[in-house]
């Protein structure tokens, strides 16, 4: 079933569904194919093990999910949308959109913009107030990306790496 409304598609055929354990190749390629990404993703079988965990935990939690985005039957996109309850706001429900890829190759197709309006249809359906993102202070073009889609840069963001276990 997918989860898109064909008519509202900025991209035909595309279809975003949750992702799926066979998907997990390509979503993997597309985060190591990303130059730009400093993540340290990888293609090489050792690291299948850690990326097989993180989607399992991603797949057993409630608050949101991993989605793929897919065009003639082959993934070429996904973000994860994760949802959080706060305090602040009344108790506000806040989405957050995280790891969101495109296939270089196919950039400018507007794969990205389909992904993005589809996260801000489920974040609003959830019932969530905003939706945040980060995005590298690199990726110039990301960033006129989502203010053409009606994000504003209202926060500084700030990142410290942590000692692996704690």
């Amino acid at each position: 079933m997918p989860l898109t409304d064909p008519a509202a598609d900025p991209v035909a055929g595309i279809l975003i569904r949750p992702a799926r354990s066979d998907d997990l190749p390509a979503l993997i390629a597309l985060f190591a194919a990303d130059a730009l990404g400093g993540h340290g993703d990888t293609c090489d079988a050792s690291a299948l093990d850690a990326y097989r965990a993180a989607f399992d935990a991603i797949a057993a939690d409630s608050r949101g999910g991993l989605y793929a985005a897919e065009l003639d039957g082959r993934v070429v996109g996904t973000f994860h949308l994760i949802l959080v309850r706060s305090l602040p706001g009344r108790g506000a429900l806040r989405a957050f959109l995280e790891a969101v890829q495109v296939d270089e190759a196919l950039r400018g197709r507007r794969i990205g913009e389909a992904m993005v309006r589809f996260a801000m249809a489920e974040a609003g359906r959830a019932g969530a107030q905003s939706l945040a993102l980060t995005s590298n202070k690199v990726r110039t073009d990301a960033h006129r990306f989502y203010r053409r889609l009606g994000f504003a840069s209202s926060h500084e963001g700030f990142k410290i790496a942590l000692p692996p276990n704690g």
